[in-house]
């Protein structure tokens, strides 16, 4: 955890909480877009479009959902998430749409 902490160190933290929100909502919308490859694949399975939109889609999410778990390490220190915040936001991660959550409550500085 230390080499992803000193690789974020160097930001400001303004622009990783940016960065940490812009992502939280990314990921959000790029599994509905994933959601929406699968459909599409299990109606039209041999069709040459589909396969694209779900392999373009897929690199994407898989993009949006690594630099969303690389960018919650930061985040912890930065909302000072104890133990239970920090795995939740682990773990929304993997849910649809959880992200979404954790940007709206989790990523306050004024929590109770």
């Amino acid at each position: 955890m230390n080499l992803i902490e000193n690789f974020f160190a160097k930001y400001p933290q303004e622009k990783l909480i940016k960065w940490f929100k812009q992502i939280c909502i990314a990921e959000a919308i790029s599994w509905m877009l994933l959601f929406s490859a699968m459909v599409w694949i299990r109606t039209q399975p041999d069709a040459l479009f589909p396969t694209i939109y779900i392999i373009i889609v897929g690199n994407v999410h898989g993009l949006f959902f690594s630099l969303y778990l690389l960018l919650a390490v930061p985040s912890r220190k930065i909302f000072q998430w104890d133990d239970e915040d920090s795995i939740f936001a682990l773990i929304s991660a993997f849910f649809p749409m959880a992200t979404i959550w954790v940007e709206k409550k989790l990523a306050k500085f004024e929590r109770e």
